[in-house]
C-alpha cells in the first residue's frame, strides 16, 4: 500500500539530507533524501542549504513516490527510516553490475 503525504521536517545540515515524514495508515514513517540525490533528481549540483526546502517542494511528488516504492519493496519494520540516495534516483544498475559496490564503472567518460 502506498505511503501518503505527511509533514516536512526540514534540511539536516549535519547529515546533508532533507527530512520528511509519510504515513502508512496511522503509522508515521521517517524519511530522508540526501542532498546529492535531490540534486540528481533536479538535474543540478550544489544547491545551497537554505534553498533545500524550495527544492524539496518542487520535487515533492517524485521524492514521495520513490520513498513509497522503497517502503513497499521491503518488509515493514517499525521505526525504520526510508533513506533515499543517488543510487535510488539513477534507476537500475547496468546489466552485470549487481549494485553491491559503489565503485564507478570503467566507462571512458569516467577515466582521467
Amino acid at each position: 500500500m502506498p505511503l501518503t503525504r505527511d509533514r516536512i521536517v526540514g534540511h539536516d545540515t549535519e547529515r546533508l539530507a532533507f527530512r520528511f515524514t509519510m504515513l502508512n495508515a496511522a503509522d508515521t514513517v521517517e524519511c530522508q533524501i540526501s542532498d546529492a540525490a535531490m540534486d540528481e533528481l533536479a538535474g543540478t549540483r550544489g544547491t545551497e542549504s537554505m534553498a533545500r526546502q524550495a527544492q524539496f517542494l518542487a520535487l515533492r511528488d517524485a521524492i514521495e513516490g520513490i520513498a513509497s516504492d522503497m517502503f513497499d519493496r521491503v518488509p515493514v519494520v517499525k521505526g525504520r527510516v526510508i533513506r533515499i540516495f543517488t543510487k535510488h534516483i539513477k534507476g537500475d544498475p547496468p546489466s552485470g553490475a549487481m549494485g553491491a559496490s559503489n565503485e564507478p564503472t570503467a566507462h571512458p567518460h569516467h577515466m582521467g
